[in-house]
């Protein structure tokens, strides 16, 4: 596989994750509540998962990994748990930017493990990314002296959560093919939904006995199936800080979305904040090719 396919599949699991909050938004306008849309969206995921691994393996799943799986699964969970207690808390565009700190976060965890200090282009690619996530987000004008502790905390505990998620997937599972990853990983964050959000929808019939089932396919497709399963092939391949940058796109999908879907405003700064969110999360890959591109000119002139 090329390897520019790699920070694209990054790219396309953000942008995924980037709907979920337009999709909940729509359920809970037809009657249902948050808690519920996220259940269905878990329990969905890992019946996804289970019917991919049934088509592709046709054998009884042999677990490995340890505990490497399990805390996937977990962070998966607690990510979207968090986040919908900080959304209780605070504007949600505020939550969006206490979301995002997870683009330093992720850097800080990578540089710790990897024992190095960050690189130039990376710092000028968050400070891009801070900058326009405030605009795009639409923070400016927001009164935030009302907001409680709680809220601040939760914001921050997403964050951390969805960064800690990144990192366990940059560890690989010897002798494990991504459809068995993605089943155990599907499974351990349904069993950790089970006892953060509605497990009753399940057996009280809601799930599939209403309209909930429709938003639980499309949550569990976009939310659980596809970036589990491409974050396990790509961040390996791209690391933990370089999947953190290029993570960032899930906030100009959100907002395009939003405005598709549920009509609301798009601002100009609101624009000019997406524009300066792709060059942040760009600038790095494109500095990275232009060097390899470079290193293999030279070779190909001294040959």
């Amino acid at each position: 596989m090329k390897q520019w396919m790699y920070p694209f599949m990054i790219v396309f699991a953000a942008s995924c994750y980037g709907i979920l909050s337009t999709i909940i938004k729509l359920a809970i306008h037809d009657g249902f509540t948050a808690s519920e849309a996220v259940t269905s969206q878990y329990f969905t995921g890992f019946a996804l998962a289970a019917l991919i691994y049934i088509v592709v393996n046709r054998s009884i799943p042999k677990f490995g990994g340890g505990m490497t799986l399990v805390l996937a699964g977990l962070f998966t969970a607690t990510t979207g748990t968090v986040y919908g207690q900080a959304v209780t808390y605070m504007p949600a565009s505020i939550a969006v930017v206490m979301l995002f700190q997870f683009t330093w976060i992720g850097m800080l965890l990578d540089c710790i493990v990897s024992r190095r200090l960050p690189k130039r282009i990376e710092v000028i690619s968050l400070i891009l990314l801070f900058g326009g996530t405030i605009f795009a987000a639409g923070v400016i004008g927001t009164d935030i002296s009302g907001i409680p502790w709680q809220g601040w905390a939760w914001g921050m505990a997403s964050a951390v959560s969805f960064s800690l998620f990144v990192l366990i997937n940059q560890k690989q599972v010897k002798g494990m093919d991504t459809a068995t990853r993605l089943l155990f990983t599907s499974f351990f964050a349904a069993v950790a939904i089970f006892f953060f959000q509605s497990p009753e929808i399940v057996w009280n019939g809601m799930l599939f006995g209403s309209g909930l089932w429709i938003y639980g396919l499309i949550l569990g497709v976009f939310g659980i199936v596809i970036p589990i399963y491409l974050f396990s092939i790509a961040v390996p391949k791209v690391g933990t800080a370089a999947a953190s940058i290029l993570s960032a796109a899930e906030l100009p999908v959100a907002v395009t979305v939003s405005v598709l879907l549920l009509r609301e405003s798009l601002s100009f700064l609101q624009v000019i904040g997406i524009f300066i969110i792709l060059i942040g999360m760009t600038l790095p890959t494109y500095i990275q090719q232009r060097k390899s591109n470079k290193i293999v000119g030279e070779r190909n002139v001294s040959h």
